[in-house]
């Protein structure tokens, strides 16, 4: 099969404590993969990994068929790969606008023309624009990411992370702090992506959750210890070990 995401082997120590131990996973296009596991499990620093961000002591990622495992986080987001935080990472003292704007730069090949100035007029703002109207936020275009609730961050984290059209989402949980409406505004955002787009995400919040997933693949101490659709990993001995203590 031609996976949109594969990893194998995936290892990676600090110092004396192993954080991912021989990871395989595999993730079919358009799927929707649930990653859960207790505080610590690796879930993060996975993620981490397959993005560029930490460099695996051994394994192998790859995108699309591309072997990414030594390749920055920019050439990763060429290949189709993007993510969200668990800790919202965009720039606060800029408008709304221009964040999804420079997430649209990465891409582009402006972005290696030094004497090419963002204009309120330019194309790469309309493009931006197109995808706050995706996300419910065109009236605050032009606020300060900053004076912007929570959950609307939230959503403006969204549009930055799917206006360079992934093949491959990552959510670090999308939900994690929002009130109950901005979960179901943010729920309803993910549910809508086009099903060409892969989505793999972490997340705390079981009922929703669930209802996400196709497959579900659960980590503790760093290794994938169960994997399977919903009924089978609810129901297997090792995940009720991981969670209930038995």
């Amino acid at each position: 099969m031609n996976w949109a995401l594969e990893v194998t082997q995936l290892r990676k120590s600090f110092g004396n404590v192993v954080v991912t131990q021989d990871i395989d996973l595999h993730v079919a296009p358009g799927e929707r993969r649930l990653i859960i596991g207790p505080n610590g499990a690796g879930k993060t620093t996975l993620f981490a990994q397959i993005t560029g961000e930490i460099h695996p002591d051994s394994g192998r990622v790859q995108v699309l068929g591309v072997d990414v495992t030594h390749e920055s986080v920019q050439k990763r987001a060429h290949v189709g790969l993007s993510r969200t935080y668990q800790i919202i990472n965009l720039f606060h003292k800029n408008t709304v606008l221009h964040n999804v704007a420079l997430s649209l730069m990465g891409i582009s090949k402006q972005r290696f023309d030094a004497f090419h100035l963002l204009k309120p007029r330019d194309a790469v703002y309309d493009r931006a624009f197109d995808f706050l109207q995706q996300v419910g936020l065109e009236d605050k275009a032009h606020k300060l990411l900053g004076e912007m609730s929570y959950g609307e961050q939230r959503r403006v984290e969204i549009a930055v992370a799917v206006c360079q059209c992934p093949k491959i989402l990552l959510l670090d949980e999308p939900l994690a702090g929002l009130s109950k409406a901005e979960r179901q505004l943010v729920q309803q955002l993910i549910n809508e992506l086009p099903k060409s787009m892969a989505i793999v995400m972490i997340e705390h919040d079981m009922d929703v959750a669930l209802a996400f997933a196709e497959k579900i693949s659960v980590l503790h101490h760093g290794s994938l210890v169960v994997e399977g659709d919903r009924d089978t990993v609810v129901n297997h001995p090792k995940t009720q070990e991981v969670y209930l203590g038995h």
